[in-house]
């Protein structure tokens, strides 16, 4: 069982409770879903290699819960959850893609309306049925709407961060072969697209019968498709497609470049090689029968007369012709971050210690990190208050005492913006802040123009340094607020507010377009990656890659610098 239907299950149990208004027990099993869900092994391969003591030492995995991770993995079912479905008969997984449906909204529903489906809620709010419930009315009712429409226009397509690690293991699975030379994933995955298709692997080996073998009976198969030769496909328990392809060494680069795509700029390559009367195609570049190139992807390039195209860049949206004059961005790199400037710690709704944070900090390499708990207007996560504020800054000085120069532990802030425009914080707290955040986290869908205001008004306030997740977006699951971007980078520019790069892999907001408008007028950008849990902390990577879509360099990236460099970029 993959760890994402485990994950599930463990978070539906803890829906259902909430429903039910248990109280403590819907955190824990919803903190040992995301546990769950952000591992980097797969958690039937912990529990066969150490049982249930194993599953206990997953951070979040109690005793109990362990039990029941257990009797999934041993029988693919779970009596418990299925006992509590039973209950309330609901599609859980399928009613909560509904931006606003919380469990129990989605229990109300049921026992008011007979809603067990989304197209069960599609039928009720068509007849204007929700809006007469308690508590909903019609403003409820038109979000519901709106969300039922946009989960109709959501490819499907899952997140990278939750295909990258099961690829992970893949690769490295093949990469202990003893026929295998050489291995590495391509396609979507390969360019950091933040949603991704099928996988596409690449093999080079002289026997690639094993290689075959092997893959198609991996743990995660259900269904072979294809078994070749040269080219196998299966489809995982997950639903996720997987090619392998083996090749031989002298066409490795060509094959790389084929698989990795876009397909636009591959087109774009080949249309280079017809003008000059070669070809291009996944075994190299040819001039009749003589291969010109194709061992390796920078071989490919050169002979093109062009500098090689990081992956990132290839969506033929200019780099070929800037990698033809050799003017191509040097793009931020995967290890050139110093810190972490948004983390939400126990404080808040966040699931560990300041000082658990800042000992995974350390091990991480950081400099710096800043605790950045959500503000008092958001009361479901038991936001902090002027009052509660500064006894965290006496915590935050005691860790800071207890590790010394190891790590600098900055007094942050994610203060919510309200309506308004007004900031949730008194500004006499907010000077005090060493990184002050704000963001959107309610009224999303206020007038474009009305929106715009709003924002503009709180990151002219002197002492906001930077503006979280600007655009609000939660991929596959809710639109970014109608807000105007243009406007929103140049008021940044004329203020110095930093735009956030939020690499949370279901936010990656700002998208990579908007990452390309900063860059251009100049505005300074924070990769971070709005950890609610140590785990999280290991989100950074997809941020560096959302950065390195939008083109962006060391230099534009505040947090790569040191601290007292970072420091000096701020407002105050």
């Amino acid at each position: 069982m993959s760890n994402q239907e485990v994950a599930r299950i463990i978070a539906e149990i803890g829906e259902y409770l909430d429903m039910e208004g248990v109280p403590f027990k819907p955190r824990a099993y919803e903190k040992a879903a995301k546990a769950v869900g952000d591992l980097d092994k797969s958690v039937s391969e912990i529990y066969a290699s150490g049982g249930l003591k194993a599953l206990e030492q997953i951070p979040g995995i109690g005793a109990s819960i362990a039990k029941k991770i257990e009797e999934l993995i041993k029988t693919g079912h779970l009596k418990y959850h299925d006992e509590l479905k039973k209950k309330v008969p609901v599609d859980l997984s399928g009613l909560r893609k509904i931006e606003g449906l919380g469990p129990k909204s989605i229990k109300k529903l049921y026992e008011e309306l007979g809603v067990k489906t989304v197209a069960d809620l599609e039928r009720a709010a068509k007849a204007g049925r929700v809006a007469k419930l308690e508590h909903f009315g019609a403003k409820s009712e038109e979000n519901i709407k709106k969300g039922l429409e946009f989960l109709k226009k959501a490819t499907g397509r899952p997140l990278l961060g939750a295909v990258l690690p099961l690829a992970r293991r893949i690769e490295e699975r093949l990469r202990g072969q003893k026929e295998v030379e050489k291995v590495i994933i391509a396609g979507s995955l390969r360019r950091w697209k933040e949603t991704i298709g099928d996988l596409d692997v690449l093999v080079v080996s002289k026997k690639p019968g094993p290689v075959m073998d092997f893959f198609v009976s991996m743990p995660e198969v259900v269904r072979v498709v294809a078994h070749g030769e040269t080219k196998s496909a299966v489809k995982l328990e997950s639903g996720l497609n997987v090619d392998l392809r083996v090749v031989p060494a002298e066409s490795y680069g060509a094959a790389l470049n084929y698989l990795t795509g876009s397909k636009d700029h591959n087109v774009a390559l080949r249309e280079m090689a017809l003008a000059k009367g070669w070809k291009l195609n996944e075994y190299g570049l040819f001039k009749g029968k003589k291969q010109l190139a194709g061992r390796t992807e920078e071989e490919l390039y050169a002979v093109l007369g062009m500098d090689y195209v990081e992956p990132e860049m290839r969506e033929n949206t200019g780099e070929i012709e800037l990698a033809k004059k050799h003017k191509l961005p040097k793009l931020i790199g995967y290890d050139d971050l110093q810190g972490d400037l948004q983390i939400q710690t126990d404080w808040t709704d966040g699931a560990d210690t300041i000082e658990s944070y800042a000992k995974a900090a350390i091990e991480r390499g950081h400099k710096y990190i800043a605790i950045t708990d959500h503000t008092k207007r958001l009361a479901m996560t038991g936001g902090l208050d002027e009052k509660k504020i500064r006894k965290q800054w006496v915590e935050i000085d005691r860790v800071q005492k207890k590790i010394g120069a190891k790590l600098k532990i900055l007094k942050g802030t994610e203060c919510d913006i309200l309506k308004d425009g007004s900031l949730d914080l008194d500004d006499e707290t907010l000077a005090r802040l060493d990184v002050c955040g704000v963001a959107v986290h309610s009224h999303f869908d206020l007038p474009r123009e009305e929106q715009t205001k709003r924002i503009i008004r709180a990151i002219k306030n002197p002492n906001v340094d930077i503006l979280f997740h600007p655009t609000g977006r939660l991929i596959g699951k809710r639109e970014p607020y109608d807000v105007d971007m243009d406007a929103i980078i140049k008021t940044a520019k004329e203020t110095g507010t930093i735009l956030e790069i939020d690499a949370f892999p279901d936010r990656l907001d700002l998208k990579d377009e908007h990452v390309k408008k900063c860059v251009v007028a100049g505005v300074k950008l924070s990769i971070d990656t709005d950890a609610h849990s140590i785990a999280h902390l290991d989100f950074l990577e997809y941020g560096i890659a959302q950065a390195r879509r939008g083109w962006a360099e060391k230099s534009d990236i505040i947090n790569t610098r040191l601290l007292e460099a970072f420091l000096k970029l701020l407002k105050k």
